[in-house]
């Protein structure tokens, strides 16, 4: 599993966490900056799923 992959679904979920912080306490920044890093994230870990499907095609090959 590429790193990106973890390491996006750390962001992922710790931004998620902020968000929702954001959320209940009425702290638009923290509940904004929650968001970035949960998007940020998702995107971190596609492009590890990306880099792994590249690595299985080229062992295929």
């Amino acid at each position: 599993m590429d790193k990106n992959r973890t390491e996006g679904m750390k962001h992922e979920a710790k931004g998620s966490m902020k968000e929702a912080a954001g959320k209940i306490t009425g702290n638009h920044a923290k509940e904004a900056a929650g968001n970035i890093e949960k998007n940020a994230g998702k995107i971190q870990r596609e492009a590890g799923k990306a880099t792994d499907r590249a690595r299985d095609n080229d062992r295929r090959h």
